[in-house]
């Protein structure tokens, strides 16, 4: 019995050992993958340290393009701040003299023309030479030029005032 019992033990032996043999290629293999994935995850890791840098680069460039259109929006801004205050103080001033001629012209209306006499006949030399008193005045050319003046000031400050309104809307 003791050659069945040996012959038993050595099969159970060569048994276990194939097992183990098994199971080591199977480990083996595991352990391929694992160095396989390893690799893999070494390079994508690689990968995302370079699209970090590069997008960390990209954000500096941004602030900086950042910082410099609030730079140069800031100027534009106290700039056209200034030229609005500029605007409106023309405007303002434009209203002040509009106001003026308009006032002018309007007193000019208030006052009333002096009519023109009729021109006088010429004298007769056997007529008689009239007082100093009875003499009518002569035509005076003011009347006329003062009309003409009022009426290009009243022209002028309506021009003056559509403009004003044309710019304010």
């Amino acid at each position: 019995m003791s050659l069945f019992v040996t012959l038993a033990a050595d099969i159970l032996v060569a048994v276990l050992l194939a097992a183990t043999i098994v199971t080591c290629l199977r480990l083996s293999r595991r352990i391929s993958q694992l160095k396989g994935d390893e690799a893999a995850l070494r390079q994508t890791i690689g990968d995302l340290m370079v699209a970090t840098g590069t997008a960390e680069r990209a954000i500096a460039g941004l602030r900086s393009a950042i910082d410099d259109g609030d730079r140069t929006l800031t100027t534009r801004i106290d700039a056209a701040t200034a030229r609005a205050a500029e605007l409106a103080a023309q405007v303002e001033a434009g209203e002040t003299v509009v106001m003026r001629i308009g006032a002018i012209v309007a007193q000019m209306r208030a006052v009333p023309v002096r009519a023109e006499p009729p021109p006088a006949p010429r004298p007769v030399p056997e007529a008689p030479v009239a007082p100093a008193a009875q003499r009518p005045e002569p035509a005076s050319p003011n009347g006329e030029r003062l009309g003409a003046a009022a009426a290009a000031a009243l022209a002028m400050s309506e021009r003056a005032l559509a403009r004003v309104r044309a710019r304010a809307a």
